[in-house]
């Protein structure tokens, strides 16, 4: 009987699928391209089932799954067939729910997996041994295109800045006429009336004492330059991070050098280490100490169901992979509680969010 999942649980088989069924994956470039240099041979695929952990052993014509309550071989054909109907499905169904393909659900039946998401504590989707199957294990999350891409960081109401209302002290009719302006998801609008009417927003601080050590680890004053962006992603209507970053190098906020901007590429490190870091770990709300997570790297599928990866193993092209591909995104304001004048300690501010995604193409 045909059942239905969201379209992100059905990338992420898909993805296990492929890997598979081929046996290896190219190493991705930053413009989203395979390195035809790089072809990383995989021995083994370790991933969290319903019931406990499981091995899948690729062999040259079989997989071997292997664990606690399971020992049986299947055909890597089989994996590649399945693979094909669900990326087909992908690409003709519309909204965030698909139904399962003809075919689909006695295969899955067949290698008892019932939850097509991996569930896991440490946020890998799977863990890859390259080369051999002793050798050590790579943590890998799964981004996929023909699927809706979740964001890379998405903390909620601990991801926000603070900026203060300076310039004009507003009564309080004006600041109840400021907050009652346009809906929800106003918030340029919100910005631009306080201007218009006297008003400055200045960077402050980062909301979350938590998000602000954290990117203390990165930088001390990381939280001003991200601020920053996300200000001028609302003001100025930029997403991308490459050009966010390069209006934040013309804008200076940290008042540095120009030889240490032009010369030493200040801002553009700076931004690769936040993005390598949330890519592989960091929250806004767990303590971040800097010390290598489970997660290694990640697999991205792109819109033709290719597979490529991205690892620490490969810093370089990883960070800017990350740093060509990403985008500032509008979180919920009721949800992230942002886009309003608050009093605190006798002041006012203005609170924005962070939210960090990878670009559809």
């Amino acid at each position: 009987m045909a059942f239905d999942a969201t379209k992100k649980e059905w990338s992420e088989l898909y993805a296990f699928f492929r890997l598979l069924a081929e046996g290896n994956v190219y190493a991705g470039t930053p413009d989203v391209k395979r390195d035809e240099n790089c072809c990383l041979p995989i021995a083994k695929v370790q991933r969290e089932e319903h019931d406990g952990t499981r091995n899948y052993i690729i062999g040259k014509n079989e997989v071997r799954i292997w664990g606690e309550n399971i020992d049986k071989r299947i055909p890597r054909e089989d994996f590649e067939t399945v693979a094909n109907l669900i990326l087909q499905a992908l690409r003709e169904t519309s909204g965030n729910n698909m139904t399962s393909p003809d075919g689909v659900e006695g295969f899955l039946d067949e290698i008892v997996i019932y939850n097509l998401e991996a569930k896991t504590d440490d946020r890998t989707d799977l863990k890859v041994a390259f080369y051999n199957e002793n050798a050590p294990l790579t943590g890998l999350s799964i981004h996929s295109r023909i699927g809706p891409l979740y964001p890379l960081l998405d903390g909620g109401r601990a991801a926000n800045f603070k900026f203060e209302q300076t310039g004009i002290k507003f009564p309080t009719p004006t600041i109840n006429k400021i907050n009652a302006f346009g809906e929800d998801d106003d918030v340029l609008g919100r910005m631009q009336m306080i201007e218009r009417l006297g008003g400055v927003l200045k960077y402050n601080d980062v909301a979350d004492k938590i998000f602000r050590s954290n990117l203390s680890m990165i930088d001390l004053h990381a939280g001003r330059m991200l601020g920053e962006m996300t200000r001028l992603m609302w003001l100025e209507g930029i997403t991308k991070v490459s050009e966010l970053t390069e209006a934040v190098k013309r804008l200076n906020p940290l008042k540095i050098k120009d030889e240490l901007i032009t010369k030493h590429g200040y801002y553009d490190y700076k931004v690769r280490e936040f993005l390598l870091a949330i890519a592989t770990g960091m929250r806004p709300a767990k303590v971040y100490t800097g010390i290598d997570s489970a997660i290694d790297g990640c697999l991205f599928v792109t819109g033709d169901g290719e597979l490529l990866c991205y690892q620490r193993a490969f810093r370089q092209v990883f960070a800017d992979f990350l740093f060509q591909n990403t985008r500032l995104e509008k979180g919920s304001t009721q949800k992230d509680k942002y886009g309003y004048l608050e009093r605190e300690n006798g002041a006012y501010y203005f609170k924005l969010n962070l939210k960090v995604g990878l670009m559809k193409r």
